[in-house]
């Protein structure tokens, strides 16, 4: 029976392009999950779009000489254009400043406000010295009180993951000027985290399944749990709906999580079916996974839960109930870059649109998978990226692949009629089978290198079929035989294209294309143009796996089936590659 799967994957933030390290956390683990879960008959919704608001947006704005909408606009298009580069599948990749966005947003705000899950208090609001603007709580760095992180910042230590304010740090600095900021006092709503804390704790103690390190990193959160202010005194961002409050505005974390909510909202409505999105956040049985990197873990595992509950019945949900809390929180650790951190300010970067107007976008995929940081932090090198590329995807699966469907284009021109079975292929056949099992049991657990380590180890499994049963020889003394050993062989890769689809969709495409198929088993991504209630219009990207025709199930590819003329899968890349690389890099 089929599930119903939310895929939420974490908005990047459009005051710049965005480089790998980001997509390595939020991009390509969760399109191998949407991927597979729909290649296995599931029913997937995968929502995102850009991040909009907040201070970043206009101070960036600011030094661009623009205004934050129109640096939003182009951000926006230019991450979004990335993102489908890449083949990340989103049935909708949208933004924040739509009016739908901040239709939900400040539906949930009075709701919650209505539930008493958000008050009103007076805080210690920051201000820059110079410019006398408020600062958002990441443009303020300095010592955290707690353990001593020197590079703590205003909301949050990225040390040891307790939740700070701005007044809370040693020594606090503005990130812009340097400055010391001024504190004082100004009046906002708070979500009342405490509140929750027990609800919270009983429910990610429940949460058996999520990654140990998640899990237990949530719970640690817990001990220190604050309110949080969740309006600033700021001109950009969604409206507080209550009079009396036009020179504030909701702050951009509280909008940002609200997101995957008013997405799915957002996609509904654009397929003619305004209540479609219930489905996945009203039924129980429906599962959410929300994919980020490690610093967004509290926004995920504590706040928007929280928010969640604090919602409780609200009018979005017309009394069919409760909204689903996240089921899985799926967290990815830092990737860096040889060596370093990455920092667009340093130099220290490979944006997204760089890598893919030089590299297949298979082979990023693969070495983000292969190599990425799935469970612990990684390093990102040109050296290893060559290595991979060249030693596995081509030696291995790329050299599978050109070796049987060559020999049977040359000597059949189609899919032979095989002979007899040998034991031998016998054993090939049930050996690629299988995977469809573990690999896919493995794909469900998040644990994505593991499952792509084993589809490859399987192509490793085919090759050593293929050397051994020689086809190419066997052709001149029995042809019945060879005909039989490239039908196997084209078997195989028939269903190791399928293993390997949610990881590598574009090559998988082509090969498919290439044993004759006609259908498309991992189509294209597009845009389209959304037309809002005020006139204006935006742009989101979207994809149509409902005709989409590959299953998760051993091949059955026919007989007789005309081949088209194989071509290589990738490129074999010069290892001079490297020393250019690092020569943009500066190193």
């Amino acid at each position: 029976m089929s599930k119903r799967i939310l895929v939420a994957v974490a908005w990047p933030y459009a005051n710049g392009p965005r480089h790998v390290g980001h997509v390595a956390g939020f991009g390509v683990p969760s399109d191998i999950f949407a991927r597979y879960h729909r290649l296995a008959g599931n029913k997937v919704l995968m929502v995102s779009g850009t991040d909009e608001h907040g201070t970043p947006i206009t101070v960036q704005a600011e030094k661009e000489g623009v205004t934050p909408r129109e640096l939003a606009d182009r951000y926006n298009a230019i991450i979004a254009e990335d993102l489908q580069k890449l083949g990340l599948s989103y049935d909708l990749f949208t933004r924040t400043t739509t009016q739908n966005h901040y239709r939900v947003t400040q539906d949930l705000f009075l709701q919650m406000l209505k539930t008493g899950a958000i008050y009103k208090d007076t805080m210690i609001g920051t201000f820059s010295a110079t410019t006398g603007k408020a600062l958002p709580d990441r443009y303020v760095e300095g010592t955290c009180p707690i353990c001593g992180y020197a590079e703590a910042r205003g909301d949050q230590c990225d040390n040891c993951g307790n939740q700070l304010d701005p007044s809370d740090l040693i020594n606090p600095r503005s990130r812009i000027d340097g400055s010391p900021p001024v504190f004082r006092p100004t009046e906002h709503f708070f979500l009342d985290l405490p509140k929750f804390k027990d609800q919270l704790a009983a429910w990610i103690d429940s949460q058996t399944h999520w990654r140990p390190n998640v899990r237990q990193f949530s719970l640690n959160l817990l001990d220190n749990i604050q309110p949080r202010a969740i309006t600033r005194d700021i001109e950009w961002g969604v409206p507080i709906p209550l009079p009396g409050y036009d020179d504030k505005r909701i702050y951009v974390w509280f909008d940002a999580v609200i997101g995957y909510l008013s997405a799915s909202i957002e996609w509904a409505q654009l397929r003619g079916d305004p209540r479609a999105w219930q489905a996945w956040w009203l039924d129980p049985e429906a599962q959410s996974y929300y994919f980020m990197g490690k610093d967004n873990i509290v926004f995920h595992s504590l706040i928007w839960p929280a928010m969640l509950l604090g919602y409780d019945a609200g009018p979005l949900t017309e009394g069919k109930g409760r909204l689903n809390l996240p089921y899985d929180v799926v967290s990815s650790e830092f990737l860096t870059m040889e060596g370093k951190k990455f920092s667009s300010s340093r130099g220290v970067v490979i944006y997204v649109r760089d890598v893919l107007s030089r590299y297949d976008a298979d082979a990023l995929r693969y070495y983000l998978t292969i190599a990425g940081p799935e469970t612990q932090d990684t390093d990102f090198t040109w050296a290893e990226f060559v290595r991979r590329n060249n030693d596995e995807l081509v030696a291995t699966w790329g050299n599978l692949v050109n070796r049987v469907l060559k020999n049977a284009y040359n000597n059949f021109d189609l899919v032979p009629e095989p002979g007899e079975l040998s034991e031998d292929d016998h054993r090939i056949l049930n050996a690629v089978e299988a995977g469809f099992d573990t690999v896919g049991r493995l794909i469900e657990t998040a644990r994505f290198r593991a499952a792509l380590q084993e589809a490859m180890n399987l192509a490793a499994q085919a090759n050593a079929y293929i050397s051994e049963q020689e086809p190419w020889k066997v052709i001149k003394l029995d042809r019945q035989r060879a005909a039989t050993i490239l039908y196997v062989g084209l078997r195989v890769v028939d269903n190791l294209k399928i293993l390997l689809c949610p990881f590598l969709p574009f090559s998988s495409q082509r090969l498919h294309e290439m044993l004759g198929y006609r259908d498309t088993i991992a189509g294209p991504l597009v845009f389209e143009e959304v037309a809002e209630d005020n006139g204006a219009t935006h742009r989101v990207l979207t994809c149509h796996p409902e005709t989409w025709g590959g299953r998760w199930e051993p091949s059955n590819l026919p007989v007789g089936q005309e081949l088209k003329e194989p071509q290589p899968l990738f490129r074999k890349l010069d290892p001079k590659v490297v020393d250019e690389e690092l020569a943009r890099l500066g190193a």
